[in-house]
């Protein structure tokens, strides 16, 4: 697997990031994290919103700051994306957690999802929070594997309204 990193969305990396988005959105599968359904058409408002959110800026009522990241590749393809809150809400702390993040359809199954979740999980301890909750749909048998490698301890499971089993796993970042 090619050397990862995780970095800044940036407008050095637009044409990688749009062929990233358009794959998956060519896909039609649901876009994870939720931050890149954001259209790009406006790059530069779309990056402009991504600074805002870690500054907790004009954040709408009842959200978190957040920073995004983009796992990029040693030729910078963008490869994945990850999304990580900097505190919980009531519904992240059931359905949400303070990680999200997806590969981007052609580059699962290769080992970027294990790389993108421990490559967060530095940037969790930057930001201080030492207990880390990542959840998964309990369908989602990839992503519960992934997270148990880096470390994620299960908890309770949470029912949504519609019927929808996430699992809760715990992450101890000492």
């Amino acid at each position: 697997m090619d050397n990862v990193a995780l970095v800044k969305p940036t407008i050095e990396l637009k044409k990688q990031y749009l062929e990233f988005y358009t794959e998956w959105k060519e896909s039609g599968e649901v876009m994870i994290p939720w931050v890149i359904e954001k259209d790009p058409s406006d790059f530069e408002a779309m990056l402009a919103f991504i600074e805002n959110n870690s500054k907790g800026v004009n954040l709408p009522e009842g959200w978190v700051p957040d920073s995004t990241y983009w796992l990029v590749d040693s030729e910078k393809n963008v490869v994945g994306a990850v999304n990580i809150r900097h505190s919980l809400t009531k519904n992240l702390l059931n359905a949400g957690g303070h990680i999200g993040y997806g590969i981007r359809p052609s580059a699962r199954k290769k080992g970027y999802a294990t790389q993108i979740l421990a490559l967060s999980l530095e940037k969790t301890k930057e930001l201080g929070i030492e207990k880390v909750l990542v959840v998964c749909d309990k369908g989602n048998i990839g992503s519960a594997k992934t997270i148990i490698k880096n470390g994620g301890l299960p908890d309770k499971d949470f029912i949504e309204d519609d019927g929808n089993v996430i699992n809760r796993f715990w992450i101890y970042n000492t």
